[in-house]
């Protein structure tokens, strides 16, 4: 079962992403694509940044043209969440296009935030990482147009709503489509191990009058459980049996109708403005189903931060969408595969075949690079320029890079936006991502360093406990000493009460690209080796909070830019010349 699974898989996402092709650079027909793509951005600074790079992409015909692509930024103060952000884009959609909104079919994909899981998505936009796949070069964003392509045609106006940093792949019967066509929310649901659903949202459905075992099945849910445990899985009836095998239905994706979509448009008019993070799965599908009761608006257990006001507000929601329903459609042969943090990265990239033969993922995509070595340690290199002498060792990722004469990269690295000298060795199990700054009026480079499973997030309140922080195994205090530095020194920008590795200034900003590398290798490689490594006198330090804060995105993309150019000629000199030879 599982494997004829996998073959319908493989067979309905090449599907799938040859239509997608085949609609890149071309202006689309009604009905055959979205009317508008609409992109939500965290601030003004990530809509600007976003706006760029979706005319890049238009101007190299790598979208769909003739529709409208928005990039929607949250209002500045507090954060709203990805509940918040939908419904300030519902608002800016209706002022712009008032009625006429009820004849458009919207995809709406949440791309806001910082990406402090997967950093060298955090300047660029985590709907701009690269995948190993597609002739030019798919992103995040290509992916979710192509693995939805199907859907404007068989749906309603309306809004669907999903995320930038996963994956869903699913098949259908033959002569079958996945159809959005009533009213209320309708969710895509997948079937997903107990252990999952307690990191993710669980269908209860409604008993089914007719039982089958199908591909895809619409249903009604009448309970949605928020990460549940598994306890409240089975005593709530949302653990389903097949084949022996224990299961349940995890959420992914969801549709509104337009008239459901206006209703949202009030409640937002009930809680604004708003002063916390609403989330638009748990706050919004808790509400929905005919045992919805208001209980879990008191439960904040998997709320990062407890804000004031949020138990009100989800009371406000409740009342507003209670009643409304909530359809499922089941794709019983679909996966849902996450891609944001480090480690997933790596997996699905380098060591998950599952993913590399669904999706037809390369080990080098739109490079320049010996490929049989990569193809056997299962590395992966996209958008770069690779000399023949470089080795990219087992499980490691190499993204819109340079490598010169002899470089080796360690398994299991991650290299991003960075230009690497001639024989020059990166450790193992390293992060390591170059980007561009403004600081005091001029243009400087900082590359940051990191384990791969260093923790970002993870703050102590004080500058005093940096102890508590671990950078590539080594605790920051004891770091800062193999540096030379003074610990009364180092300084953490922002908010001082969260000191974390987010915002602790220690990397050396520097005046040129291969020049930074080098510096934070040797930082790195003190770490490894347990020697001092000295600073130049008045290197200014920084952190990677305030190197997104002072980016300059357009150095960035020259330097990507310039790649782009470089492979196109390489690539053409090597046809011509096969040509030839032919």
């Amino acid at each position: 079962m599982a494997e004829r699974g996998n073959v319908h898989l493989q067979k309905s996402t090449k599907e799938k992403i040859k239509k997608f092709n085949q609609l890149r650079g071309k202006e689309v027909q009604t009905n055959e694509f979205w009317d508008l793509v609409v992109i939500t951005a965290v601030d003004e600074d990530q809509r600007s940044a976003y706006e760029i790079q979706i005319t890049e992409k238009l101007e190299r015909k790598e979208l769909p043209l003739g529709i409208s692509y928005h990039v929607f930024a949250d209002p500045p103060g507090c954060k709203i969440g990805n509940g918040g952000s939908t419904l300030h884009s519902l608002q800016f959609l209706h002022d712009k296009y008032g009625k006429s909104l009820s004849g458009f079919k919207v995809i709406l994909i949440h791309a806001g935030g910082f990406s402090q899981r997967l950093p060298n998505a955090s300047a660029l936009g985590k709907i701009f990482t690269a995948l190993p796949l597609g002739k030019p070069l798919y992103q995040m964003l290509e992916l979710k147009l192509a693995m939805y392509v199907d859907f404007p045609s068989h749906m309603k106006p309306g809004i669907l709503v999903t995320c930038a940093d996963d994956i869903e792949l699913y098949s259908v019967p033959d002569q079958e489509n996945v159809v959005f066509d009533k009213s209320g929310f309708t969710a895509l649901a997948h079937p997903s191990p107990l252990s999952v659903g307690t990191t993710h949202g669980v269908f209860v459905l409604e008993t089914a009058e007719t039982p089958s075992i199908c591909d895809m099945e619409y249903r009604n849910c009448s309970k949605f459980l928020h990460k549940p445990n598994i306890e409240k899985m089975r005593i709530c009836n949302a653990v389903c049996k097949r084949e022996g095998e224990e299961f349940v239905y995890t959420d992914s994706t969801y549709y509104v109708d337009y008239g459901t979509a206006m209703t949202l448009l009030t409640l937002l008019s009930e809680i604004s403005p708003l002063t916390c993070e609403i989330d638009a799965y748990g706050d919004f599908l808790q509400a929905l189903g005919r045992n919805a009761t208001v209980d879990y608006t008191e439960n904040t257990a998997n709320v990062t931060k407890k804000e004031k006001g949020l138990v009100e507000i989800r009371r406000k929601i409740f009342r507003r969408l209670k009643g409304t329903a909530l359809n499922v459609i089941l794709l019983n042969n679909s996966k849902f595969y996450h891609v944001g943090t480090t480690e997933e990265y790596l997996f699905h990239f380098t060591a998950d075949p599952c993913l590399r033969e669904e999706l037809g993922l390369l080990s080098a995509a739109f490079s320049v690079c010996d490929l049989e070595p990569l193809e056997e340690t299962r590395a992966c290199v996209m958008h770069s320029i690779l000399h023949p002498t470089v080795t990219v060792s087992q499980g490691s990722v190499v993204e819109y890079s340079r490598l010169d004469t002899k470089v080796k990269v360690g398994t299991r690295s991650i290299i991003s936006g960075c230009w690497i000298g001639t024989d020059i060795m990166v450790p193992s199990d390293t992060f390591m991502h170059s980007l561009s700054v403004n600081l005091d009026g001029k243009t400087g480079f900082v590359t940051v360093v990191f384990g791969i499973q260093d923790d970002l997030k993870r703050n102590v309140s004080s500058p005093a406990d940096m102890k508590a922080l671990s950078l590539c195994k080594v605790n920051l205090e004891d770091c800062v000493k193999l540096w030379g530095l003074c610990l009364e020194r180092i300084r953490f920008s922002g908010d001082t009460s969260m000191c974390s590795l987010w915002n602790a200034c220690i990397f050396p900003l520097c005046s040129d690209l291969k020049g930074s590398f080098v510096m934070s290798l040797g930082m790195v490689k003190a770490l490894e080796s347990g020697t001092k490594f000295t600073l130049p006198n008045n290197t200014t330090l920084t952190s990677l909070q305030e190197t997104l804060q002072n980016k300059n995105l357009e150095e960035m993309l020259k330097f990507r830019k310039e790649l782009y150019e470089d492979i196109l000629r390489v690539n053409l000199r090597n046809s011509v010349t096969t040509n030839f030879i032919a």
